[in-house]
């Protein structure tokens, strides 16, 4: 294989790519509506809060690694559907692990938030 030059272009291409990628998560995965709404609310709540930069830090990493997730669960979701169109046990099986690795971050990021989030709104209330 031959080793191609730097090319800008192709960079701002693959940078296109990506945002393309984005728009279909947006437009055909109805979970990842739903993770807009909850970073949409998690952002307006850090600022409401004015929480410190290390806890927004985490707040980001959370949001990042349940978005790639939930991105990486599309992608495999739809090359099974391409490669197997009829019913078969090991591309369930490798749907449903995508599906859990998004469940498992939504969970632990939930968790975060609340041990982030928690204590500044009972400090409200009491």
């Amino acid at each position: 294989m031959k080793n191609q030059q730097f090319s800008l272009l192709d960079r701002i291409k693959s940078f296109a790519y990506a945002f393309n990628g984005f728009k279909i998560l947006l437009i055909e995965e109805h979970n990842a509506r739903i993770h807009v709404a909850a970073t949409i609310v998690t952002i307006v709540a850090g600022i409401y809060f004015d929480i410190a930069a290390i806890e927004w830090m985490i707040i980001l990493l959370c949001i990042g690694a349940v978005f790639a997730l939930e991105i990486i669960n599309s992608a495999i979701e739809n090359l099974a559907d391409l490669v197997c169109q009829e019913k078969n046990d090991f591309v369930k099986k490798a749907k449903d692990l995508a599906a859990a690795a998004v469940l498992t971050a939504a969970i632990v990021s939930v968790v975060i938030a609340m041990f982030i989030f928690v204590p500044k709104i009972m400090a409200i209330w009491f």
